[in-house]
């Protein structure tokens, strides 16, 4: 097993801050959904318990589309998603890479998922 470490990230404005344990070296993927390619995110999927929420719950504004499955999380002031909840696993979070801080990441090994095609490519999404 992996060791993890405390990763602390948050959104542009500072308002949402969290926690999220996982290992120095990430495994991280980029999906080509219509969200996704529009704002950057790099996923880092963990479960509700590697996740905490440390500030700003009442800055956070949930978005769903398509099946409604997903809960798409922004803060208010600043426009930033740097988690959700995602239709892939609902029971977990994903965190945007790209709003970690560095100083706690050793490496990040992106791969694709083709979220275009979710339903055909889900089975190859860890």
């Amino acid at each position: 097993m992996t060791d993890t470490v405390t990763h602390k990230g948050g959104c542009h404005c500072g308002a949402v801050t969290f926690e999220v344990q996982a290992p120095a070296q990430l495994k991280a993927s980029r999906c080509n959904c219509s969200i996704c390619s529009m704002t950057g995110f790099i996923h880092l999927i963990v479960t509700k318990d590697e996740f905490r929420l440390t500030s700003g719950a009442d800055d956070l504004s949930t978005y769903r589309f398509n099946t409604g499955v997903a809960q798409h999380n922004f803060c208010k002031i600043c426009g930033v998603k740097s988690f959700y909840t995602p239709r892939s696993h609902p029971d977990g979070i994903s965190v945007n890479v790209n709003c970690l801080d560095r100083a706690t990441i050793e490496s990040v090994a992106i791969s694709d998922f083709d979220g275009q095609n979710w339903e055909d490519a889900i089975h190859t999404l860890d």
